[in-house]
């Protein structure tokens, strides 16, 4: 078990899910928290002694204006995003806008702005995703921002990596989380698409919010300190079979 004893880590998106599950595994192991989300009642209610602060990552101004008063970091774990389908024929322009600023815009600005807050040696992950590595159907913005995102960990990890700042990426596959859960809300049979759902890998089932914070809080600690610029599927094999 990796020990974040005396860390401070910042979460984003950590008002429900997989940033949820995060930060308190994080706080369980030792570490100090910052939380960050668009609802500050959501994440008063994950860890009500963190620090938390009500931010939409993807506006500038407002991620700089929080720079300036964050405190110091050992590490990040920008995990905040949003899922919208189609394809790129049938999305509107403003979807592929919507995705770019949740999940690629954003990390963007708050690595931009809070570089200078991570201390050497510091360590950041990246929420991505495994059909930012494969194509599938009717995910087209979605897959493009986060192909973008594992490209942003390693340019990172090279710029980075004279202060000893190590990026890395957690290649995500359906995760039984309430973005899940609000996907199948409009299916016809939710319960034949969540079990299609948990087909798509060799484990035939949905991982657990769980098994991805065990896995951040692993490349946020020292045990890790050789792992950098790595894109990790976390998708029951998904990547590795199909």
């Amino acid at each position: 078990m990796s020990s974040l004893e005396g860390k401070r880590i910042l979460v984003t998106g950590a008002g429900s899910g997989i940033g949820r599950a995060a930060a308190r595994m994080f706080a369980e192991r030792g570490a100090e928290l910052v939380l960050v989300g668009r609802r500050l009642d959501a994440l008063k209610e994950t860890l009500p002694n963190a620090l938390c602060v009500s931010l939409d990552h993807s506006i500038d101004e407002a991620v700089e204006a929080f720079a300036s008063q964050c405190p110091e970091l050992d590490g990040m774990f920008l995990n905040a995003g949003q899922f919208m389908k189609g394809s790129v024929e049938s999305s509107p322009i403003a979807t592929f806008d919507q995705m770019m600023a949740a999940n690629l815009r954003g990390p963007w600005l708050m690595c931009h702005h809070l570089c200078p807050k991570l201390k050497a040696g510091a360590s950041v992950v990246f929420t991505g995703s495994n059909i930012g590595l494969r194509a599938i159907h009717d995910s087209a913005a979605y897959s493009i921002s986060k192909a973008g995102v594992h490209m942003l960990t390693k340019v990172l990890a090279l710029e980075w990596a004279p202060r000893k700042i190590r990026c890395n990426a957690i290649a995500l596959g359906p995760i039984h989380t309430a973005m899940v859960d609000a996907r199948l809300k409009s299916s016809k049979d939710r319960k034949a698409d969540l079990a299609r759902l948990s087909k798509v890998n060799p484990l035939k089932r949905l991982g657990l919010e769980v098994e991805v914070a065990a896995l951040a809080a692993h490349l946020l600690g020292d045990e890790s300190v050789w792992t950098t610029g790595c894109v990790i599927p976390v998708d029951g094999g998904a990547d590795a079979v199909y």
